[in-house]
């Protein structure tokens, strides 16, 4: 054996013996910080910058989804309480006006046969004409609706009831499923769906429904 390799067999244990050292040390140090504040210091701010990333993220999505938007902008103000009380099933609550087809009809409160043989019947469970949310009129296709198939996008619905008169426009006209519930559902701004059943010259129990969607655009 050489002197070189005779050397390198005798650091070789305490070589050793310092990695030895430093990984007690290093354990030891672990263990400390870990119970300091400084580990509580750490911790907080990593979690701040994930935050912080996070904020910014959305913070871009909300300028990109608040800049002006057409629907936006129609939105129409209405008083959270327009009615001093709610109807009774069966009571007329007003009057639908058709100017397209030069109609008027009278609104029911109820949408039970009871009521839709004497007119356009109001979906109880909605909001009353006029207010914030979704307003739903309903009507048999060989009576009061029998041309509604003439009425399309753009087109103006009025409706008038003892809270004042209230002008919307067709923005959609839907065909669904007669099961489809989400003629029903809430909507963000004050909105009038009316709904009939389809096809118009269908025999027997029609199958679907034809839905007139419309915004409020004018109230008086």
């Amino acid at each position: 054996m050489n002197r070189d390799h005779l050397r390198k067999r005798r650091t070789t244990p305490a070589k050793r013996l310092v990695l030895l050292s430093l990984s007690i040390v290093l354990i030891v140090f672990g263990a400390w910080f870990s119970t300091t504040n400084a580990s509580t210091f750490l911790k907080g701010y990593l979690l701040f910058k994930t935050e912080q990333a996070g904020n910014d993220s959305h913070t871009t999505e909300h300028i990109v989804k608040s800049e002006p938007r057409e629907k936006d902008s129609e939105k129409i103000p209405v008083p959270k309480v327009l009615y001093s009380e709610a109807p009774e099933k069966g009571d007329t609550i007003g009057d639908l006006q058709i100017p397209k087809l030069d109609a008027t009809l009278p609104i029911f409160h109820g949408t039970d046969e009871e009521e839709l043989e004497k007119g356009v019947g109001h979906f109880a469970e909605s909001v009353l004409p006029g207010e914030s949310d979704n307003s739903v009129l309903s009507g048999h296709r060989d009576t009061v609706f029998r041309r509604l198939g003439e009425v399309g996008k753009g087109d103006l619905l009025v409706v008038e009831t003892s809270a004042g008169k209230f002008t919307y426009k067709v923005r959609q006209v839907r065909i669904v499923d007669r099961e489809d519930r989400t003629v029903i559902v809430p909507k963000p701004k004050a909105t009038l769906t009316v709904s009939t059943c389809y096809p118009f010259d269908f025999v027997g129990y029609a199958p679907d429904r034809y839905i007139l969607v419309a915004d409020l655009i004018k109230s008086e």
